[in-house]
């Protein structure tokens, strides 16, 4: 049996980005057509490398500024969950641009709540493995105050289960717009520690 599944879900590449900048109150990522994936992350990117330092997502685990393996190379979103998020702070659309987003991708169900280790595959080969479903925070709040000044303090709560994924390149390769990347699980049931 296959530890990773492959399913019938794919979801269609429909924006890509990279962080360039160190500046959270921007947190602008630059916008490209395709993505060329290394075991280290996207080239260019703050976020990439093959360790990272800790920081206060994982304070339980370890103290602020431990050298960890970086599980956080790409922070993928989904266009759906975006158009609930603007919704519900009061504007139009969100720029992915804006929450330091690497990847946007449309036609996943419940995309934020993907199991972690599942993967994303694209069709050149190129593949992610989503660590876990990423929490709101406030750097992108604060970018989107400044393009929406009195909307920026509703994402976090408006955010909360529909920020979506961080990732870390699982195969190298090209991910590009308009690619469908297939959704592969994992071959397990849920944990029941009652069970």
């Amino acid at each position: 049996m296959p530890a990773l599944i492959p399913t019938d879900y794919f979801a269609t590449v429909t924006w890509l980005g990279v962080v360039t900048t160190t500046d959270r109150d921007e947190l602008l990522s630059e916008v490209r057509a395709a993505l060329d994936l290394t075991f280290e992350g996207i080239a260019g990117s703050v976020h990439g490398g093959a360790t990272r330092a800790s920081c206060g997502r994982v304070k339980s685990q370890y103290p602020r500024g431990t050298e960890i393996r970086n599980e956080r190379q790409l922070s993928i979103v989904s266009e759906e969950e975006l158009a609930l998020i603007a919704a519900a702070i009061g504007v139009d659309q969100i720029d992915p641009a804006r929450l330091g987003a690497s990847m946007v991708l449309s036609g996943l169900p419940d995309f934020s709540h993907l199991p972690p280790s599942a993967r994303l595959q694209a069709p050149s080969g190129a593949t992610l493995t989503v660590d876990m479903q990423n929490q709101p925070c406030q750097y992108p709040a604060k970018s989107l105050e400044k393009v929406a000044p009195g909307k920026g303090r509703g994402f976090k709560p408006a955010a909360e289960g529909r920020r979506g994924v961080t990732a870390m390149v699982a195969r190298e390769g090209r991910i590009a717009l308009g690619d469908a990347l297939r959704l592969h699980i994992p071959g397990q049931r849920a944990w029941q520690p009652e069970g």
